[in-house]
């Protein structure tokens, strides 16, 4: 899952991709391939880079929001200390979600890290995605296997909650965090994929792909690939409706009727639209924050927060 986030940190938009697998998901087809390639969080990358250099590459442990380039980053390290030959052989990557148990670590980890390639030299690599999801037997089973192996053994951990992660791992690695892609990162890297692949895409309905991905690459890309799928040409209104988020106007009547109608009427039409569209409440609650945070309606009336309770209270009694 992690690894597509790759994307959040591409190319320059100079880079074409021609060659590449035309039916691959633009998460992947636009992954970068080296350390040179990405172009966020670039303290980080230098300080990997300066390990690598040096073959001094310790423990790591990458945390962080998903779709922030944390497995593309360590994939773009690997490919760097080995040759495609060696890759396979030198580089074991898992997804700890797929097994969260003891026997991840006690079956295929501690089979890769114990033997020793008699013909290549350095140390194996293993690539260890979604580590938070381990139990925290697995976990401390694998202290005992990083603390056992590491002189031809180097472990990447990547997990989206440090807290989830028990210390003993945590003091055993060098510790980056990846935080959220800012707009300035994202727009270039969206309109480089969106001139490979011919799409149409409007001012806001670009703004849209940036605000509802909240710093994940992956998101976004996703959404731009299956709104131009799914309608020709993306706006905010495309993208909106093919993510099942609240319009703008949704939001707009919503508000109106809460302002300026009785709680009955109000909480009727409400429910109405929600289950007509198929809304969740949480994004009704998220997008009306939003919408009334960017001061883009002049109230009529004060609005009261008894009703806010009340339609909350009425919400949670069903």
């Amino acid at each position: 899952m992690e690894r597509a986030a790759a994307a959040a940190a591409a190319a320059p938009a100079g880079r074409t991709v021609a060659g590449r697998n035309a039916n691959l998901p633009w998460v992947e087809k636009y992954r970068p391939q080296t350390l040179s390639d990405l172009i966020s969080h670039q303290d980080i990358l230098s300080t990997i880079q300066k390990f690598i250099s040096e073959d001094r590459l310790p423990h790591l442990l990458l945390y962080g929001p998903p779709g922030t380039g944390k497995t593309s980053t360590i994939l773009a390290c690997a490919k760097q200390l080995y040759k495609d030959k060696a890759f396979s052989s030198m580089v074991l990557e898992l997804n700890a979600s797929d097994d969260r148990g003891i026997d991840i670590v006690r079956g295929p980890i501690l089979n890769f890290a114990s033997t020793r390639s008699i013909f290549k030299k350095g140390f194996k690599l293993v690539i260890l995605d979604e580590a938070d999801a381990m139990t925290q037997d697995a976990q401390n089973a694998l202290r005992r296997v990083i603390e056992k192996f590491t002189e031809n053994t180097r472990f990447c951990l990547i997990c989206n909650y440090l807290s989830k992660i028990i210390p003993a791992l945590q003091s055993r690695c060098t510790r980056f965090r990846f935080g959220p892609l800012t707009p300035e990162l994202m727009v270039p890297r969206l309109q480089h994929v969106i001139e490979e692949e011919g799409v149409d895409v409007s001012d806001d309905g670009m703004k849209a792909l940036v605000t509802l991905s909240n710093g994940d690459m992956r998101r976004s890309l996703n959404i731009l690939q299956s709104t131009s799928m799914a309608f020709g040409k993306v706006t905010e209104e495309t993208v909106y409706t093919c993510t099942g988020q609240p319009l703008k106007s949704d939001i707009a009547n919503i508000l109106d009727w809460m302002l300026n109608q009785d709680f009955t009427t109000a909480y009727r039409n409400i429910m109405e639209l929600k289950t007509l569209k198929g809304l969740a409440l949480q994004d009704i609650l998220t997008e009306i924050h939003l919408f009334v945070h960017r001061g883009k309606r002049k109230r009529k009336k004060p609005l009261g927060g008894w009703r806010l309770s009340l339609c909350s209270d009425t919400d949670q009694r069903g």
